[in-house]
């Protein structure tokens, strides 16, 4: 970066305008994105939602304990914490539990992440829908 450049920057980013940004986030989004990034913030929730995403079909508990290096406790907990965030859902019949994942929460993930870092106009994807990625609400 020349100097000329670097003054262009320098002026760009004293402008008065955007000293003072105009929030584009909500509390509530806010709130419901950060339960999104803490049910993300275990690898072994990573690895069950990559495990649903590639099999592409409802899984049991056990199967996915058996596609995983932890134990059938650690494994319905994790389950039980994506579900509560939507990234999964999950269908019970008799004593069986078949989960699934959740596209449209997954594809909700990105814009959210996009509009928290600025990327993208406050427009939300899930405000279209009664199809809603909110926490408590697949």
């Amino acid at each position: 970066m020349d100097s000329t450049e670097w003054i262009d920057y320098r002026q760009w980013s004293m402008d008065s305008s955007s000293a003072n940004p105009t929030p584009t986030v909500t509390r509530e989004d806010a709130s419901t994105w950060a339960g999104w990034f803490k049910a993300l913030g275990d690898p072994t929730r990573i690895l069950i939602l990559n495990l649903l995403a590639t099999e592409a079909r409802p899984m049991t508990t056990g199967e996915v304990v058996e596609a995983m290096d932890v134990g059938q406790s650690t494994v319905s907990h994790h389950l039980q914490i994506l579900g509560e965030t939507c990234f999964v859902h999950v269908e019970r019949t008799g004593t069986q539990s078949w989960w699934r994942i959740n596209d449209r929460c997954l594809a909700c993930f990105p814009s959210a992440a996009e509009l928290i870092m600025g990327r993208l106009p406050l427009v939300a994807p899930w405000d279209d829908s009664g199809d809603a990625c909110a926490t408590g609400t697949c």
